[in-house]
C-alpha cells in the first residue's frame, strides 16, 4: 500500500473492514469516516455514530488534529473555508478572511502535511489571459467532514451540546456527499473505459462553465462526465447542461459519460450508445470487487 493511499484505496480499505449491503450507505459512511480505519457498525443509524464515535471524542480527537496544524488559527480557518466551499483557493481565503500571503504559507504547510493537496483545471481556459485558481482538496472524508461539521461549532461541541452540529450536517449533508460521489466516479469511469484506457482524469473549470470530470483517452479520445447525486432520475436535459459546459469550455467531447445515483429516465436510455455512456449506483460495485486482507490499511493514529 501507498503511503499516502489514494481515495480508491481508502473506499477499498473501508469497504473490506466494514463490510457495507448498500452502494448508498457505503458512499455516504465513507464520506464521513473514510481515510481513519475506524471500524464502524453500519447497523447503526450514521447520525448516532457521529455522536458516539466523533462528537463525544471531540477534545482527543482535536488533540491529535492539532498535532498536525500545530494548532495555527488561520490554518483551521482556511480548512473550514475548504471544507464548506468549493475549495477554489481565492473564495476560501475570502471566506476565511486571510490574505493571499498568509494563506499560501498556510496551504504549503497543509499540503506537506498531507492534509489537503492542490488540484488545477485539466485544460487550459479558452482565453489564454485568464488566470484561473486551481483548488484544494482534503485527502481524507473524514478530516473533510470534520472541518465543515465539527470545528466550527467547538464551542458547544465542547459543552456537550450538538444540536448545532448536527443539524448543520442534517441541512448539507447531500451537496457533502456529492464531492465524494463525484471522485470516486473518476475512479469508476477510469475502469469503464478500459478498451481505450484513460491517462489523464480529473475536473476542469473557470470563469464562466465548469465540468465535473473530463479525461483523455490513449488513443486521444476527450471524455466528459456530470455526476448527478440526487434523487431524481438523470434526464435529457442534464446531457444538454454537460453539452452546454463543454460549449463553454470550447470543448468537443468523444465521449459523454453520465453518472447518477438514481438512474435513468427512458429518453436518456435510448440514447444511449458508443458516444453516450450511462452509469448508475450499481456501477460502483466494481470499484470494491475482489477485496482482500491486503486492500486493509491499517489504523495509524487512536481507534475510536
Amino acid at each position: 500500500m501507498a503511503k499516502h493511499p489514494s481515495l480508491l484505496e481508502h473506499f477499498r480499505s473501508f469497504c473490506f473492514q466494514n463490510k457495507p449491503q448498500e452502494l448508498e450507505q457505503a458512499l455516504e459512511y465513507f464520506s464521513v469516516f473514510g481515510g481513519m480505519s475506524w471500524g464502524v457498525d453500519m447497523s447503526r443509524p450514521l447520525d448516532a455514530l457521529i455522536e458516539s464515535k466523533v462528537l463525544k471524542n471531540y477534545t482527543y480527537i482535536h488533540g491529535d488534529i492539532t498535532k498536525l496544524t500545530q494548532s495555527d488559527k488561520t490554518s483551521h480557518a482556511l480548512l473550514s473555508a475548504v471544507a464548506t466551499g468549493d475549495g477554489r483557493v481565492h473564495s476560501a481565503l475570502k471566506r476565511a478572511r486571510i490574505s493571499r500571503a498568509e494563506g499560501e504559507k498556510a496551504i504549503d504547510m497543509l499540503c506537506s502535511k498531507h492534509l489537503l493537496k492542490r488540484e488545477y483545471s485539466l485544460e487550459s481556459p479558452p482565453n489564454e489571459e485568464e488566470k484561473i485558481d486551481e483548488k484544494l482538496n482534503f485527502n481524507t472524508p473524514f478530516m473533510r467532514f470534520w472541518f465543515a461539521f465539527v470545528s466550527p461549532y467547538f464551542k458547544t461541541i465542547k459543552e456537550g451540546d450538538f444540536k448545532e452540529a448536527m443539524e448543520s450536517f442534517a441541512n448539507r449533508k447531500s451537496e457533502f456527499y456529492e464531492l465524494t460521489f463525484k471522485k470516486l466516479s473518476s475512479e469508476l469511469i477510469k475502469k469503464s473505459l478500459r478498451d481505450d484506457p484513460i491517462v489523464e482524469i480529473g475536473s476542469y473549470w473557470d470563469r464562466e462553465t465548469q465540468i465535473d470530470i473530463l479525461a483523455k483517452t490513449k488513443s486521444g479520445k476527450v471524455v466528459a462526465s456530470i455526476c448527478k447525486y440526487s434523487n431524481q432520475k438523470a434526464k435529457k436535459s442534464d446531457l444538454s447542461r454537460l453539452q452546454e459546459q463543454c460549449r463553454l469550455a470550447e470543448l468537443t467531447p468523444d465521449i459523454s459519460v453520465i453518472v447518477s445515483k438514481s438512474g435513468f429516465s427512458n429518453e436518456l436510455k435510448s440514447l444511449k450508445g458508443e458516444d453516450l455512456k450511462l452509469l448508475g449506483l450499481k456501477n460502483f460495485k466494481t470499484l470494491s470487487e475482489d477485496l482482500s486482507e491486503k486492500d486493509f490499511i491499517e489504523c495509524v493514529g487512536k481507534k475510536y
